[in-house]
């Protein structure tokens, strides 16, 4: 990475160090100092970005919805009779993208904890989506409410995670027509930061605004003014976008909230095999839903979705945490600056355990999502087995990688207090430096403290178990559980969400704004 001008910079401010105490980084965005890595030239990065709008004029992008292909008709794009498929002129696209925000501000209960999505932050996110949960006790399992309830506990106890991802896991215990709604009630009130809600269809996309709207003692037109979601819209590669997924778009879109548009092309199976055609029909796909939102709601904030990874060839299972995982987003990171919009990425591996595998491939996703400036990292903290699984073990470990790559991200002072020229001269030839002044005023926020790793030699590490990382996160979590606590909620706030989700499961859609 080339740095940028150098801009001066405190040291971090950390919490003090307490024997048993679990030691966090203050709650804080990221912000990136450096340049983006640019994997790919400036011609290169145009031959793509025209690729993909051939791939639109010629080929065209499948839309079935009813409802949107009426959206382009009107915005003059060629809708093909009797195919569900939608042709799109590239001046007509280009015009719609140039309309979509660079930058915008997320609301949170917590106003402390509002989020800028854009510009030179990152927000962490935690894992959504997993049907199972697993720990180092009870191994992988369908996941509970009870156990649900937990992990957000857990999400709101980590400073390092700015953003929760939706829910952690489904609860599998719940009804399925109804479960998103107590997962947004367990998610605003064990809570006060931002949170992404559930928006397959138009239905739980109203309930996640009227919930929202009470939660934050504003309306829905409030909502618009001072948006509170970015939510997850996948295409369906290659080259179609399907009808929950299209009225979620919409429906949020009209309300002002921003669409994280995130097409799945894995390299060789839902899209070319190679990365560069794969890159070419992800922005082809984005490129569709950015615009759709545009449509709906000229300036509506958008988010430019990349989750391009390669498959197993001998299996044609998804692989991640891949080489090529962490090219294409680091390539996606150009092409999303290339139209305007803020990027989302993703830390992800496929191992099925909290071991070296998960490691290594999470601190490669890592990587390239950050030195691509991916703005929003989705599944930062969590994610296992291939995106099946929610752990509660690696909600710990990624946490730690997160606090690491927070810590890279704060530049070193250069400055005569640093340079210590005068503790060089205290100490001299074949001293050491633990006794100085200058180390002592220093020694408990000279360091980015860790919360799982084990610094200890041998000996100790020994007598103490031979316990190993996986095993000190479970410690971990526990302890954070256990000390976990409830951020307040007004009472007539809390009853006015209890009476939503009541009527919303009684009367069904009749509850809808």
């Amino acid at each position: 990475m080339t740095q940028r001008q150098p801009r001066r910079r405190r040291p971090a401010a950390r919490s003090r160090r307490t024997a048993g105490a679990i030691t966090q980084r203050p709650w804080r965005q990221v912000t990136y100092p450096y340049r983006p890595f640019e994997l790919m030239s400036r011609d290169q990065i145009g031959q793509l970005h025209n690729t993909a709008l051939t791939i639109l004029e010629e080929v065209g992008m499948k839309i079935l919805s009813a409802e949107a292909r009426a959206a382009f008709a009107e915005a003059g794009f060629a809708v093909v009779a009797g195919e569900e498929l939608v042709r799109f002129d590239r001046a007509g696209l280009e015009e719609l993208l140039a309309k979509a925000p660079e930058q915008f501000e997320l609301r949170a209960r917590n106003p402390a904890r509002n989020l800028t999505i854009g510009g030179d932050k990152a927000v962490f996110t935690s894992v959504g989506g997993p049907a199972y949960c697993s720990d180092l006790a009870g191994g992988r399992r369908a996941g509970s409410y009870k156990e649900m309830c937990d992990f957000l506990r857990l999400v709101q106890s980590l400073n390092v995670i700015h953003q929760e991802g939706g829910g952690g896991f489904e609860p599998m215990d719940l009804p399925a027509e109804t479960r998103h709604l107590d997962v947004a009630y367990a998610e605003i009130t064990l809570m006060d930061k931002n949170w992404i809600p559930w928006t397959m269809g138009r239905s739980q996309s109203i309930d996640a605004l009227n919930m929202a709207a009470i939660a934050l003692e504003t309306t829905l037109e409030g909502l618009v003014e001072a948006p509170a979601f970015t939510c997850i819209i996948n295409t369906n590669s290659p080259l179609q976008l399907d009808v929950p997924m299209a009225d979620g778009l919409m429906t949020m879109a009209r309300h002002g909230q921003a669409a994280v548009v995130t097409p799945f092309t894995l390299a060789g199976a839902m899209s070319p095999v190679t990365l560069a055609g794969a890159l070419a029909q992800q922005h082809a796909e984005a490129m569709v839903g950015i615009a759709l939102t545009q449509v709906v709601r000229p300036g509506v904030p958008v988010v430019y979705g990349a989750f391009t990874s390669n498959v197993d060839m001998k299996t044609g299972s998804p692989a991640f945490g891949t080489p090529e995982y962490a090219q294409a987003a680091q390539a996606s990171g150009q092409l999303a600056r290339h139209i305007g919009v803020p990027l989302r990425s993703s830390n992800a591996t496929t191992s099925h355990s909290s071991d070296a595998q998960a490691a290594y491939e999470s601190m490669m996703s890592l990587w390239g999502a950050m030195t691509g400036q991916a703005h929003m990292i989705v599944h930062a903290a969590g994610w296992l087995g291939g995106g099946l699984v929610a752990s509660f073990e690696k909600l710990i470990v990624d946490a730690e990688m997160l606090q690491m790559m927070a810590a890279y991200m704060e530049p070193f002072e250069v400055d005569k207090a640093a340079l210590a020229l005068e503790a060089v001269r205290e100490v001299g030839p074949a001293g050491h430096f633990f006794g100085t002044e200058h180390t002592l005023e220093r020694y408990e926020t000279a360091f980015n403290t860790p919360l799982v790793s084990s610094w200890e030699n041998y000996e100790t590490w020994q007598e103490r178990g031979r316990d190993t990382a996986e095993s000190r996160a479970t410690a971990v979590w526990q302890q954070l559980l256990a000390e976990y606590e409830q951020p307040p909620l007004d009472p007539a706030v809390d009853d006015a969400l209890k009476d939503y989700v009541t009527r919303a499961k009684r009367e069904g859609r009749k509850v809808q704004g």
